[in-house]
């Protein structure tokens, strides 16, 4: 069969598949190869920092299909993107093993951010390629909508925290996130001051939504233990829904201590990666939310993973903000992993719609994110209204060893 009958019959392919039916029904392996990868600015969106990078990534194969994905920056994107071409799009695992496994060190942080857009956009293509959801290709849905909170509220006119806590509630979103007082300028942090004044935020919070895990604080690290513990005991009296970034998060072995000093409910993970860098939180209940987020993670298939070891240990995942097509991704995966306790954070209390993506991609309604049964991840790219900044064709000429095992599974050499 043709690749243009494939492309047809992709989604009876995939109900054969599901079905158990014979494979002879549609082509049921991709004869693909990709052929480009390019990479856009994305418009606007001048935030330097390397694990929020907001990068357009377009992976093309040699039918024309493309799928698009998000984050990375331009070094990382091209490392990953020049081991790629030529290769079979569907073979998501063994691409991210590949990426993952193929270098002398394992990628850091900000390489997993640029291997995350690539990922994503493989799902893309691959649910494009076959006229599915990438949610039925990971399971399908185990929950109708997700659930929202926000740290800040565009929509309120309140000039107070109390206020624009309270206008949230009643917009439909599950929580409002505050941060502690004090830092983000000149003038000195005192540690002393500034617990007592949260400790004084977080109860006039409380009292505006009457607790019930409508509110949630994130000291975001800002607080040495001393008075990171005081002020978890003061919330210990009150409902949030989580208390956020402790203590710094260098070190997860320090949540052991931790752990045995509060009984609030803890999320951490906004700074972290893959999931060796949760397994332990996760593994001795040190944690009660997991805070990572697309493509921070390394791509869906590694939250997915994180998620599984998540539901072992009853511990639920709450993705910190990220970008626009992120987003979207993060309500495929959750929308069809465990039925966990869930929520998506959005800036603001609303999703961004830029341009340069279709208006419906995300579909927010009173304070939920619905799933969207377009195939992929819904989405439509106008590369018009981006920035241009590089495409590959063609792999790096330097070598990059890999190994792998009798079965042709890769492995580390």
């Amino acid at each position: 069969m043709q690749r243009r009958e494939f492309i047809k019959l992709g989604a009876l392919g995939g109900a054969a598949l599901m079905a158990g039916l014979p494979l002879t029904m549609a082509h049921a392996r991709s004869d693909f190869k990709i052929k480009k990868i390019r990479y856009y600015a994305a418009p606007g969106y001048t935030k330097p920092l390397f694990n929020q990078a907001r990068g357009i990534v377009e992976v093309e194969t040699d039918s024309g299909l493309i799928g698009v994905g998000e984050g990375g920056t331009p070094d990382m994107v091209r490392q990953c993107a020049e081991m790629l071409i030529g290769e079979d799009p569907f073979r998501i695992e063994h691409l991210w093993q590949y990426l993952y496994r193929g270098m002398f060190y394992p990628p850091g942080r900000e390489k997993l951010h640029g291997l995350g857009a690539i990922e994503m956009a493989l799902w893309d293509l691959k649910g494009k390629a076959l006229d599915v959801p990438v949610y039925d290709l990971l399971g399908g849905k185990t929950r109708n909508f997700v659930e929202c909170y926000a740290t800040g509220f565009r929509a309120s006119n309140a000039n107070t925290p109390e206020g624009r806590a309270q206008d949230c509630i009643a917009a439909g979103l599950r929580s409002y996130r505050i941060g502690p007082t004090g830092g983000n300028g000149e003038e000195p942090f005192d540690f002393y001051e500034h617990s007592k004044k949260t400790i004084d935020l977080c109860e006039r919070i409380d009292k505006a939504v009457g607790g019930s895990g409508n509110w949630a604080i994130d000291l975001h690290t800002r607080f040495d233990t001393p008075e990171a513990i005081k002020i978890c005991s003061e919330l210990e009296k009150m409902e949030p829904y989580f208390v956020e970034d402790i203590i710094r998060s260098e070190n997860p072995e320090v949540y052991r201590t931790i752990r045995n000093m509060t009984k609030v409910p803890i999320a951490v993970g906004e700074q972290f990666g893959d999931r060796w860098d949760t397994n332990v939180l996760m593994e001795n209940h040190l944690i009660d939310y997991s805070r990572v987020t697309l493509p921070n993670t390394g791509g869906i298939t590694e939250l997915k993973k994180i998620l599984a070891i998540g539901e072992t240990h009853y511990v639920g995942i709450i993705p910190h903000f990220t970008g626009p097509l992120s987003t979207a991704a993060l309500i495929h995966v959750l929308g069809s992993s465990s039925p966990t306790r869930c929520m998506i954070e959005l800036a603001g209390g609303e999703p961004e719609k830029p341009d340069y993506f279709n208006e419906d991609f995300i579909d927010f309604r009173e304070g939920k994110v619905y799933l969207n049964p377009s195939p992929g991840l819904g989405v439509t790219f106008d590369p018009e209204k981006a920035d241009f900044l590089f495409e590959i064709t063609e792999n790096t000429k330097h070598t990059h060893p890999i190994l792998k095992s009798p079965d042709g599974a890769i492995h580390n050499w």
